[in-house]
Formats: structure tokens, C-alpha cells, sequence
């Protein structure tokens, strides 16, 4: 009966989460630690333009390469913690300007065995949390420099992130499809 699969349902999603908050830390703790550093080295045309060519190469040798491969992972439920971290480990490549956070975690997840789905399924998922953080963090910087929003900034913030995460499951359900 469907009450006897409840409780596996809610197991499943909230290993699903325990898995995406371990993918979280390490960009987590390098990006609070480093984040200053980072957009000082880094933010330039030449690392912008270099990282938007290198990922742009990488995903048609990576779907060039997905056409014959068949991948050991095909379901987000099959994701392990191991590969939770690892794919954790390749958005950390998302905190170079330029460079794609869902691009770095789906071929990272497509090279440790995921298929294309699942790669850009658990990439959707992991998103979640790392825009509201980013979000968060940007939120305290600005305040803590001892700037005010106002009403209507408050409400044009607001309407731009709902509006913004909407957009973004419609396109992933989109390309999904």
C-alpha cells in the first residue's frame, strides 16, 4: 500500500540532502576562507574568457565521449556519499570566475560515472542550497559594509530570486525533456 512506501520515500530524499549538503562543504569552506582572494587573483577577461573556452571544449569532448559510454550510476538514489564528495570537490572549480557551477558539477559528476541525467538531476538538486547560500553570504557582506535596503529594493530582491529559481526548473524540467 502507498503508506507502507512512505517512509522509504522520506528516507530517500533525506539521504538524497544529506548527499547534497556533503557535495556543499567544500566549496563551502573554501569560498568563505578564500572567497576575497579568489575574485582578487582571479577576476580578470583572461581567466573569464579561458575558463568559458576550456568548459566550452570539455562538454563537446565530454558528450562527443557520452555517446558510447555506459555509466555505472542511473539513478540519483544510487549517488554514494563517496561520489557525493567528489562531485563536491569538482564544484570547487565553479569558484573561478567564469566558470559554470552546474557545468563543473555535471561533468564532474558524468566522469565519475553518472549518466547525463542524473549528472545534471544532482547538479539541479545541489543548486539549491548553494544559491541560497550565495545568496546569504552576499546579503551579509552588503550589510555589514553598513548599506540599507530599501522597500522596494527589498521587494525587487525577492521577486528577482523567485523569479530566477523559477526560470531555473522550468529549464532543467526543459531540457530535461
Amino acid at each position: 500500500t502507498k503508506k507502507n512506501n512512505e517512509p522509504f520515500v522520506k528516507m530517500d530524499i533525506m539521504q538524497l540532502w544529506f548527499k547534497i549538503i556533503i557535495s556543499c562543504v567544500p566549496a563551502a569552506i573554501v569560498g568563505l576562507l578564500f572567497d576575497e582572494v579568489i575574485e582578487d587573483m582571479f577576476y580578470n577577461g583572461v581567466v573569464v574568457a579561458g575558463a568559458l573556452i576550456i568548459y566550452g571544449v570539455l562538454f563537446i569532448a565530454l558528450e562527443n565521449s557520452s555517446i558510447t559510454a555506459n555509466p555505472s550510476i542511473t539513478k540519483v538514489g544510487h549517488v554514494s556519499t563517496k561520489t557525493a564528495l567528489f562531485i563536491g570537490l569538482f564544484q570547487l572549480l565553479s569558484l573561478v570566475p567564469g566558470t559554470s557551477r552546474s557545468g563543473s558539477t555535471i561533468i564532474g559528476a558524468m566522469i565519475l560515472g553518472t549518466s547525463r541525467f542524473v549528472a545534471a538531476e544532482y547538479s539541479f538538486f545541489l543548486s539549491i542550497p548553494v544559491m541560497f547560500g550565495a545568496s546569504f553570504l552576499k546579503l551579509v557582506k552588503f550589510f555589514v559594509k553598513g548599506n540599507v535596503l530599501t522597500g522596494p529594493q527589498i521587494f525587487y530582491t525577492i521577486l528577482g530570486m523567485a523569479i530566477a529559481f523559477g526560470v531555473s526548473v522550468y529549464s532543467i524540467q526543459f531540457l530535461m525533456g
